[in-house]
């Protein structure tokens, strides 16, 4: 190693670039290489988000309708039919909880979950959800179980 090969460290020197609107000289004087003219050109500037130059912008320009409730809860549908097969695979002896449910890949860990009335339930389970519509919980009443809304 001598001294006419030292160079410093990879990305150690940062090459400043030329300096910008300082006299005619210095080759980016004038305009300061912002062209002529324009809301460019002017200090303050600041794009509009979604601005395109003009152009009706994306967001007008896609038709809307309808209206999105912001405080919607939406909920994971499980019929009753899916219960009485997790009993009859044996998975599931007297009692169905968010995390039995969690664990057979029916839901969600994050999941509001709703029981539904479609199908059948023959085992009387001690199921504990979020909801139930009015069939699922006459259903599992009827069955000999208990539904516990959390």
């Amino acid at each position: 190693m001598d001294l006419h090969n030292l160079k410093p460290a990879e990305g150690a020197v940062h090459k400043e670039g030329k300096r910008l609107g300082r006299g005619e000289g210095s080759g980016k004087g004038g305009t300061a290489a912002r062209g002529h003219k324009g809301a460019k050109s002017r200090s303050g500037y600041s794009k509009k988000i979604g601005f395109e130059g003009g152009q009706m912008p994306l967001q007008r320009r896609v038709p809307k309708f309808g209206f999105k409730n912001i405080n919607r809860k939406e909920y994971r549908g499980i019929n009753l039919g899916k219960l009485q097969e997790l009993v009859d695979n044996g998975t599931v002896k007297k009692e169905v909880t968010l995390d039995t449910l969690v664990e057979n890949g029916l839901a969600h860990k994050n999941d509001l979950v709703k029981i539904l009335g479609d199908g059948e339930l023959k085992a009387g389970l001690k199921v504990s959800v979020h909801k139930f519509t009015a069939s699922a919980k006459a259903a599992i009443e009827a069955a000999g179980g208990e539904a516990i809304s959390l």
